[in-house]
């Protein structure tokens, strides 16, 4: 978040500034669910009826702006993989953590490319995403440990689940928006421990997941 972001984000704001703040952010979650969050910034002022200007007031960065629009389903995120992480039948929790996920995602493609990708170290987001994959690190290990969950999985093979997911969603919406659902259980099935068979190929470094995150969007895809 922007140094001016943050200190007019601590300042109260007028009632009429305070309207305008509340209509971007509205508008910003339909044009970043329909279009992703390169969606224009142009777009989502035309369709709070204000200006291009009075958007960069509020949001002098598009960062700034997907930060807003996205904190309260990463803070819902987070408390889902939290609970996961406790709950006494591991691998309930695995699967309520991934299901929850993917409801978020969702007919979202902002939340999409914020789940798939990278933000910046210095982005008041990414301490959020940072605490989710070590959540997921532990909801992963405990699952293992109860000798529900294959023993070969990683949390970096948890991706694929976000990335297919995304793409799912996308050629589904408006015609089977829940079918989603079926694909993920298809998945959790195969992550079975009593159904496992020996994989041909090596799981994702972490290295290499971040390369690919970065590839997806990374910081580069809220810079603008």
């Amino acid at each position: 978040m922007s140094d001016h972001a943050a200190e007019a984000t601590a300042r109260p704001l007028r009632r009429d500034a305070q309207r305008n703040r509340e209509a971007l952010l509205m508008a910003a979650r339909a044009c970043f669910a329909e279009c992703g969050v390169n969606a224009p910034l142009e777009q989502v002022a035309k369709q709070a009826s204000l200006a291009i200007g009075t958007l960069y007031r509020h949001f002098p960065t598009r960062l700034d702006l997907v930060q807003a629009t996205f904190a309260e389903k990463l803070a819902a995120w987070l408390a889902a993989a939290e609970r996961a992480a406790t709950m006494e039948d591991a691998w309930n929790g695995f699967c309520h953590f991934l299901e929850t996920m993917c409801e978020l995602q969702a007919d979202d493609r902002g939340f999409n490319d914020l789940a798939s990708s990278l933000l910046p170290e210095t982005a008041r987001l990414a301490e959020p995403q940072i605490r989710i994959h070590q959540l997921a690190v532990r909801i992963v290990a405990r699952a293992q440990k109860q000798g529900m969950l294959r023993p070969d999985l990683t949390p970096e093979d948890l991706a694929f689940v976000i990335w297919s997911h995304s793409r799912i969603t996308e050629a589904t919406q408006g015609i089977a928006p829940a079918v989603w659902r079926r694909h993920l259980y298809l998945m959790l099935d195969g992550f079975r421990a009593d159904r496992a068979h020996p994989l041909p190929q090596q799981a994702l470094t972490s290295e290499e997941l971040w390369q690919a995150m970065i590839r997806l969007g990374g910081s580069s895809a809220c810079s603008g």
